[in-house]
This record gives structure tokens, sequence and C-alpha cells, in this order.
């Protein structure tokens, strides 16, 4: 099957309203390695890189208070700087590039079960740099391209 673990999305597909960032970029411990004391940080099965991850609002006004709020991971190995607030709203307008999903199967209490998604990033851009970017590439009829985190 030429089917991977995990697929590539498109910013806009998973957040056709917009996103934005809720926080600090925070290591991902190792929870099987660490102690009370001694806090480990995982590192990703596939690249060796230390996991980070940071909490974004999906600004889509129909999504499930449940799906509202996700963590985006980083396979990086340092620390992403997430972009400045050039919006000046109260939360960075953000844009994931080379974001991939990866559908996994989330117990939610004794009887129910729902499909929930880990989602992945190679990098992230505030919106109006992303926009410019976009409208530059459009104008001299070059593609970007993003890298794909597998």
């Amino acid at each position: 099957m030429a089917l991977s673990r995990r697929m590539s999305v498109t910013h806009d597909e998973v957040f056709p309203f917009g996103a934005f960032l809720m926080g600090e970029v925070t290591s991902i411990s190792d929870y099987d390695r660490s102690t009370k004391d001694n806090k480990v940080q995982a590192i990703d099965k596939d690249t060796g890189l230390p996991l980070w991850s940071i909490d974004v609002l999906d600004a889509d006004p129909e999504a499930k208070r449940a799906t509202k709020l996700m963590a985006i991971k980083f396979a990086t190995k340092v620390q992403p700087v997430p972009p400045s607030n050039d919006a000046g709203t109260q939360f960075t307008p953000v844009v994931f590039n080379g974001l991939t999903a990866l559908p996994y199967v989330e117990k939610v209490g004794e009887n129910y079960t729902r499909i929930a998604w880990s989602m992945r990033a190679d990098s992230m851009l505030s919106a109006k740099q992303a926009a410019s970017s976009a409208s530059g590439s459009t104008n001299s009829g070059s593609a970007t391209s993003t890298k794909s985190a597998a």
C-alpha cells in the first residue's frame, strides 16, 4: 500500500477559518522515561528529533468544543519560535507549513470512542507573512513548496 501513516494536508484544509496560537511552544515529555525529578523530552520515532508542541485555536465557528483547541507538534532539533503577533489581536494568527495528520482512536469515558487527529507541522508563519508569501509567488508565477513531515 502506498499510503503512509501520516497524511499530508494543507493548512487551509485543516483550518479554513484560520488558526490562532494559544500559548508558548513547550517540549513534549516522554512519560515512560521521565520521573518526578527528571523530565525527559520525547523523541520522534521516525526522525530521532526532539518533539515540541503548541496549542492552537481553530477559528471554525461550527467546530465542537472538544476539537476547537488542538496541539500542533514539531519534530525539530531546536525549539520552534512562534511568529510575532503583527495582527494587533489578543491571539497570534498563524499558518502551518508541511502539515501532516495522523488519525488514532481516542477513548472518551467508559463506552465512547472517537477518531482523533495528531497534527504535525514543519514550520509556522504569521498569517500576514504567509499571505505576503502567497501573493509574491502568485505574482512571480513560481510555486512555493513545503516539506512534508512523515
